[in-house]
């Protein structure tokens, strides 16, 4: 029997962090290497809907469902439930995640 595809969708606030980390690059004026590395991280997104468990446990929290991949410079957050992930935030990697 074939395992059923995990649905992958980006919550507003990693979407925002995806257009920062686009501007920033723009500011800087190599937006080709924004590019690329959006390009980057939404393979690295698209790889979770195979292996939803890849990612640890965000070390901050300990909550089983509440996952990051490490992508570096970046940490792609990602919420786990049964049959959806949903990336809550793409930051860089040095930063320290806070519940709101």
């Amino acid at each position: 029997m074939a395992q059923k595809r995990v649905v992958t969708t980006f919550a507003v606030s990693a979407v925002k962090d995806l257009e920062a980390i686009r501007n920033w690059y723009i500011d800087q004026q190599v937006p080709e290497v924004g590019e690329k590395l959006l390009r980057e991280i939404v393979i690295q997104v698209g790889k979770l809907a195979d292996f939803p468990k890849s990612g640890r446990i965000v070390p901050e929290f300990g909550i089983v469902n509440l996952r990051e991949v490490i992508f570096p410079p970046f940490r792609i957050v990602y919420r786990l439930d049964k049959n959806r992930i949903r990336i809550v935030r793409i930051w860089r990697s040095e930063r320290l995640l806070k519940l709101p």
